[in-house]
């Protein structure tokens, strides 16, 4: 009876470890699928997926960008988020979306992009320093109590994309016109 009880233990442990050994390979191969996916999609296509740039996306297609920002880049996006949108004035997305004010908008989205694969490493070393944008003008960054470029919070980075990375900010930035 001892003996089968011994054996019968043995099977469950064999068992259960089996099991554990599954489970972890399972997650290993979801981790690099979902990792490569990630970095297999470009910014559009990855600011999409995130679900929170859903104003940024229809801004983008309003101005004409997407095919630009689908390009081999690389690019450095600053992303305001929908809530980022929501803070500005009432009526101004609904104006910059207008027509008749694409070069306005083109120029509000690309003052949110660098040229270049702009890390947070990177970004931590030019406090206190302008960048140049797309858009032509520059802006500035401060590494003090937190990254901030111009006057928004950098709430998350290193989003990375196939030509560039994402940085999430938590205000629309706006050039001077």
């Amino acid at each position: 009876m001892k003996v089968n009880k011994l054996v019968g233990n043995k099977f469950v442990a064999l068992g259960a470890m089996l099991s554990l050994i599954a489970i972890v390979m399972v997650f290993t191969a979801n981790a690099r699928v979902a990792a490569h996916s990630v970095e297999s999609n470009d910014i559009v296509e990855t600011a999409v997926a995130a679900g929170q740039f859903k104003t940024l996306a229809a801004a983008l297609e309003a101005a004409g960008l997407i095919e630009a920002l689908k390009g081999n880049g690389p690019f450095t996006v600053f992303a305001p988020t929908d809530e980022a949108f929501a803070k500005l004035p009432a009526g101004t997305v609904e104006t910059l979306l207008k027509p008749e004010n694409k070069e306005k908008l083109k120029a509000v989205l690309l003052y949110h992009v660098v040229p270049g694969n702009v890390t947070a490493d990177q970004v931590m070393k030019l406090n206190g320093q302008s960048v140049k944008t797309l858009q032509g003008s520059s802006i500035k960054v401060k590494t003090t109590h937190g990254v901030r470029v111009d006057n928004a919070q950098v709430t998350q980075t290193d989003i990375k994309a196939s030509n560039g990375v994402i940085h999430v900010i938590d205000t629309v930035l706006m050039p001077k016109m």
